[in-house]
């Protein structure tokens, strides 16, 4: 899809956080989106499926919790219908742990096996038909609830901005 300068898309970012970190990466990502004229950000309880539709770019993140996206969000991901998100760009993240700073060698094996919320949310979206257009995102934390690390709500930022040059290039 070919948008002029996306001043005409329909984005939507949904995102669930526990402790605060992943709603201020959220809203860095949506402030690096962009002046969209149809722009919304919203928490996923939120985020009922009527906001699905018709969409250009759907953004979705959560904090890791137990190698995988909140309860709510899972909840959210499984109501999504069938094909639902059929022509719809995606685009996920999550807020996670350095695997390789997590000093208990047992944990670290297991958050590298395990995995991270995104790998999971982009699964979930792409059942419902959308297109994953980049590789799902971690922002990192400095503990098990935070602060984020220095420079993630810019790296945030540039994320979503080369998400839409990216979309604008093709």
């Amino acid at each position: 899809m070919n948008k002029r300068e996306g001043s005409d898309m329909k984005v939507l970012v949904v995102f669930d956080s526990v402790f605060g970190n992943t709603e201020k990466v959220a809203r860095s990502i949506f402030g690096g989106l962009g002046s969209q004229s149809d722009a919304e950000i919203l928490q996923v309880n939120q985020a009922v499926p009527g906001k699905l539709k018709g969409l250009d770019l759907l953004v979705v993140g959560s904090p890791t919790r137990g190698f995988r996206p909140t309860e709510a969000m899972g909840a959210w991901l499984e109501q999504i219908p069938a094909k639902s998100l059929k022509g719809v760009k995606l685009a996920v993240f999550d807020t996670r742990l350095k695997a390789d700073e997590i000093k208990s060698i047992g944990v670290r094996f297991i958050v590298e096996k395990g995995g991270y919320a995104a790998r999971r949310i982009a699964g979930g979206l792409k059942r419902s038909g959308g297109t994953l257009i980049v590789p799902p995102e971690g922002f990192y934390v400095q503990d098990r609830e935070g602060p984020l690390k220095e420079g993630e709500l810019e790296r945030a930022a540039s994320w979503a901005a080369n998400i839409l040059k990216s979309i604008q290039e093709k």
